[in-house]
């Protein structure tokens, strides 16, 4: 790990610049330049990048209460990709740490729960993807997405040969699951699981005009 990325982890940024976030499907109220910058890209179904700086001057910002927003969160770009593709225009809130969050990441996600949002994180099923979850939880307000022991025994189902998880420390918010990933001795990376997660997103993307099954 790189100095810059010690120092993310640490919460702390060696400029307001360096430190950025990718965003998807956000529109926010109001005509602050982070509001202004959000929308115009979930409109295009595309992501935006969002440095620190812009996050610490949003300017004019608000989410809307109708649908009651609920930001989803995920670790890996690929995930993103793969609902910016499925859902476009229509993708519905959606946040990428891109591994461990920088401080970016974590002011974004504090913004977003200052202002009502509810936060919901899934990552990796391995050693290091624990740990970044367990540090999700202790700097934002989110809470786990499928990131249970039962729902890493109906992944892991179908990876029962992947790849070795890795050094495992203890999940604060489901002390089964390290068990339980020790036992089997998979990982079972954020990407295998992707269609489940995108089956949450159809259903969050329904206020915003996409069907199930689209």
């Amino acid at each position: 790990m790189d100095r810059r990325a010690l120092w993310a982890r640490a919460g702390v940024a060696d400029d307001e610049l360096s430190a950025t976030v990718l965003v998807a499907g956000l529109r926010p109220i109001g005509d602050g330049t982070l509001a202004r910058v959000a929308r115009v890209c979930a409109e295009a179904g595309q992501a935006a990048s969002l440095p620190l700086a812009l996050l610490r001057a949003p300017g004019e910002f608000m989410l809307a209460s109708e649908p009651a927003p609920v930001v989803h969160v995920v670790e890996n770009p690929s995930v993103m990709a793969l609902a910016l593709r499925r859902f476009g225009p229509y993708c519905p809130p959606l946040v990428c740490t891109s591994g461990w969050p920088n401080s970016a990441a974590v002011h974004l996600l504090r913004l977003l729960a200052e202002h009502g949002a509810a936060l919901r994180y899934h990552g990796d099923f391995d050693g290091e993807g624990i740990r970044i979850a367990a540090y999700v939880f202790d700097k934002t307000p989110a809470r786990p997405w499928r990131m249970t022991a039962a729902d890493y025994r109906t992944a892991v189902t179908h990876t029962p040969h992947g790849l070795l998880p890795g050094r495992l420390t203890e999940a604060p918010w489901d002390p089964e699951l390290t068990t339980t990933m020790t036992d089997h001795g998979t990982a079972v990376v954020e990407e295998l699981v992707a269609d489940v997660l995108l089956e949450d997103l159809a259903t969050a993307a329904q206020p915003y005009g996409v069907a199930r099954g689209h």
